[in-house]
């Protein structure tokens, strides 16, 4: 499969810290993948606007991952940068090709090793990248054989199909029981 793929990592985070983390030490021990995200404090979000923190996402945090892996929990589906983050790493520009695309359900998800998942409980870009096969949604996973193959798998799927990324970037967080 080659060299280590780089890969971003969006996720909601307040709710799924600890999972981000045991996320990049297995990656980390297992020599699978160069891995980025925005962490706690990295962005102040309280004194930019909504531009210029998507700005700062794509430049210098999305600047040249080959795939994004979305981590799926309970409320992972309302975050607006999340949104931001798959919208700006299926773009294709000059300056940033397009990412591969996967999603991962945490255990704290209620559809974790259910063999399926309630299209309103994952984040609406994800989905819709799903639908058009450009995505895959995965259970949670501590094997690194497995993971290495979703992120490979992920890869090769970004120049075989097109992304959807015709839906409406989030203006804010959204709130309720699903978003559909």
């Amino acid at each position: 499969m080659g060299d280590k793929h780089k890969v971003f990592v969006s996720y909601h985070h307040k709710n799924d810290q600890y999972y981000r983390d045991e996320f990049e030490n297995i990656l980390s021990s297992s020599d699978i993948a160069v891995l980025r995200s925005v962490q706690i404090g990295d962005i102040d979000d309280q004194n930019l606007s909504d531009e210029r923190i998507r700005q700062i996402i794509r430049d210098q945090y999305l600047r040249d991952p080959t795939v994004t892996i979305v981590l799926i929990g309970t409320e992972t589906w309302k975050r607006k940068h999340v949104d931001w983050e798959i919208g700006s790493s299926i773009r294709n520009t000059e300056k940033n090709p397009r990412a591969g695309l996967l999603g991962i359900l945490l255990p704290s998800h209620p559809d974790h090793n259910t063999g399926k998942f309630t299209s309103g409980l994952i984040p609406p870009r994800l989905y819709d990248n799903f639908q058009c096969d450009y995505a895959k949604i995965y259970n949670w996973t501590s094997d690194p054989a497995s993971i290495k193959n979703m992120i490979h798998a992920a890869f090769e799927t970004r120049n075989q199909n097109n992304p959807d990324n015709s839906r409406t970037s989030f203006r804010r967080n959204h709130s309720g029981e699903s978003w559909c």
